[in-house]
């Protein structure tokens, strides 16, 4: 699925030409785009690194949502971006600033292998209302993680991916979690038409709770829909929500987000967006701007 300037396929997506043809995935060859092929229609076998460059890039900005294709092998692309953050409830408020949100992806090995790496700074202020004010500076833990391009969409098949990933401890103490935290993220989308996208990720990771720092599940699921407004303008709408399990303090929360990308070339996205929090332990909104370049 392509986010950015959203350019998709035509296809008939008709469930009973899936089933009647087989819809189970197999493994593909070695230089294939994914890591295996729907066993329906073509095969769905997904485009090349070489084609991949011909189209505008796919990125995982601006939206919650990763994208669910891989960069290609031997392409560099650089995600990087700033946001602002705001919440408040009976007693205080929160204002935070975050950036570079640097994620470097790099295609290697395999045209389905892409290796990630990300960094971030963080500054938050507290105000207890009337009484005190705080301010917390400092790099975030670092972010490691592989996407596995498993397959190209096929019909009403879907393109597919799985990220493995981690944080490590090596954050600023007011924002480092301590030790490393692991967790797996499944992505799927499908190009609906020239100008309609969607899909969406479900998300487990191991968490820790903001006030006791014990352990938890996290999970997260996401849903987006893109569109192609001109030739270079795209736009997004989404929802998401983050599940503690076993927190001691987490609650539930709820968002609703969008925005616009604009592709300067097919190597260059910029980005804006927007989003608000859909219940009380979700953060009141945020803003935030960013660009994806590729080479």
């Amino acid at each position: 699925m392509r986010k950015g300037l959203l350019r998709g396929w035509s296809k008939g997506l008709t469930l009973g030409a899936a089933l009647v043809g087989g819809a189970t995935p197999s493994v593909a060859s070695a230089q294939a785009p994914t890591l295996f092929q729907w066993n329906y229609g073509d095969g769905g076998e997904g485009l090349t690194a070489a084609e991949k460059l011909e189209e505008p890039l796919a990125s995982d900005r601006p939206d919650f949502t990763e994208a669910s294709s891989t960069v290609g092998l031997g392409v560099v692309q650089l995600e990087s971006g700033y946001t602002y953050t705001y919440d408040s409830n009976d007693v205080g408020s929160t204002k935070s600033h975050s950036f570079p949100e640097a994620l470097l992806r790099v295609g290697m090995l395999a045209e389905w292998f892409e290796f990630r790496i990300a960094q971030n700074y963080a500054e938050e202020t507290t105000t207890d209302f009337g009484v005190s004010r705080t301010t917390e500076t400092g790099a975030e833990d670092l972010y490691l993680g592989i996407k596995w391009g498993l397959t190209a969409q096929e019909g009403i098949l879907p393109e597919m991916a799985l990220m493995t990933q981690m944080t490590v401890p090596s954050g600023a103490s007011a924002f480092t979690a301590g030790e490393t935290l692991p967790g797996v993220v499944w992505l799927y989308g499908w190009d609906v038409n020239d100008w309609i996208v969607t899909g969406g990720q479900t998300k487990a990771d191991r968490a820790l709770d903001d006030v006791t720092g014990d352990p938890f599940l996290e999970f997260s699921q996401s849903w987006t829909v893109g569109y192609s407004l001109a030739e270079s303008l795209g736009a997004y709408t989404e929802w998401f929500v983050i599940a503690p399990d076993g927190a001691d303090t987490n609650h539930t929360e709820n968002y609703a987000d969008g925005g616009f990308t604009y592709s300067v070339t097919n190597n260059l996205q910029l980005d804006i967006r927007a989003g608000v929090g859909l219940n009380e332990a979700a953060d009141d909104y945020f803003v935030g701007s960013g660009f994806a370049i590729r080479r």
